[in-house]
């Protein structure tokens, strides 16, 4: 399909490549690419991308080059991606958000709706498909007694003492070991630390796993009502205690230790470390794992199940990391949704909000499963 629409990827990260590559083939869109990395701007040039080196801390939006795009995608890591997207809002194009910062989206609603601007938010594996899929089968119940998601990206090798690979932001993954996970408990929004309620799960293929609590329910807190909801990260077992040591400890303190000449925060410090151990090298297999469960009653008061199951692997054959095919190609199947013009209104969208409308589901669904990315449903009754 020959098409002149034109995407800005912003951030040419783990998993942004990936996306600006899937986005140019088969020249379905005029891609470019930005990033502060000349590195990784290089490799975009291998593969029919327009490599833009840019500062996106700084970003302007009043500059030319920027506003001559029909979508954008940011991809950037969360520290900057709220205020980044706020800029991109003026621009009143369509936008697809993976960048899973801590503050609420919600806030840039009215812009969005002022400037005619479309936006998806968290659309990636976790939060993303975890909400889709999660108000998909919401939808098909009138009560709904309990979400429970569990997700984790893993290496096939295990090396001790981490047993775990950064295969997204590890500056996020860092914050999602110390931000408290928000939880619906008997019908009401409370906190646990991180790290906390750790239990083991068994995964065909896999084997038993360690999932605690986490934060990222994130937006179904407020826009799905259930007696019991939470979302727990997928560790090999021993991870968590390991970090909380770590936590617990003040590695991962963000205030300053300050001497005559020298002052850093022990989480600072800590980065430099775990950045170095955790750096997910090419070709290095990876995995993708999610499991989500809801459960509640139909209009004829049946109990039902709804099980979504997930297990994805590093692709050799495009040389990508399983974490970047199922984080990006869930975004970029939501790019396509606006394209198709099944969804283009102004205003901030969560994916379980869009997850209600079937013919969306269906589109991304199958745009996923063009990629090799299943997700396994069933349905029970109780």
């Amino acid at each position: 399909m020959q098409t002149n629409k034109s995407v800005l990827v912003l951030g040419a990260g783990l998993v942004g490549l990936p996306m600006a590559k899937d986005l140019a083939a088969n020249n379905e869109f005029s891609v470019s690419i930005v990033d502060i990395n000349a590195e990784r701007l290089n490799q975009a040039k291998e593969f029919s991308l327009n490599p833009i080196k840019q500062d996106l801390k700084n970003l302007d939006v009043a500059d030319n080059w920027i506003q001559n795009f029909d979508y954008y995608v940011n991809a950037v890591p969360g520290a900057i991606g709220f205020e980044l997207l706020g800029k991109l809002i003026q621009l009143g194009k369509p936008i697809v958000d993976i960048a899973f910062y801590p503050e609420d989206p919600t806030i840039l609603n009215e812009s969005a709706i002022r400037n005619g601007s479309c936006v998806i938010c968290d659309m990636g594996v976790a939060p993303g498909m975890s909400h889709l899929l999660t108000g998909y089968a919401g939808s098909k119940l009138e009560e709904i007694n309990s979400i429970l998601i569990y997700v984790g990206g893993l290496p096939a090798e295990r090396k001790q003492p981490w047993e775990y690979k950064a295969v997204f932001s590890p500056a996020d993954v860092i914050e999602e070991y110390t931000r408290p996970a928000r939880l619906i408990e008997f019908g009401k929004l409370i906190e646990k630390p991180a790290l906390s309620d750790i239990e083991t799960i068994y995964f065909e293929g896999i084997g038993t796993l360690e999932a605690f609590n986490s934060d990222g329910l994130r937006s179904l807190v407020s826009t799905m009502k259930a007696d019991f909801m939470a979302e727990k990260t997928l560790r090999y077992p021993g991870h968590a205690e390991k970090i909380k040591l770590l936590r617990d400890s003040g590695f991962l303190s963000d205030q300053p230790i300050k001497s005559e000449d020298y002052s850093e925060s022990p989480l600072s410090l800590t980065k430099k470390i775990l950045f170095k151990e955790w750096q997910l090298q090419p070709g290095e297999i990876d995995y993708t794992i999610m499991r989500i469960i809801v459960e509640g009653k139909t209009s004829e008061f049946t109990k039902k199940r709804f099980t979504f199951e997930l297990f994805d692997q590093y692709d050799s054959e495009t040389e990508t990391h399983s974490m970047a095919r199922t984080t990006g190609y869930a975004a970029t199947a939501a790019l396509r949704l606006i394209y198709s013009g099944l969804y283009t209104k102004p205003g901030i969208h969560f994916p379980e909000i869009i997850g209600k409308n079937e013919n969306a589901v269906k589109l991304i669904i199958e745009k996923l499963q063009e990629r090799n990315i299943y997700f396994e449903e069933l349905i029970q009754d109780l």
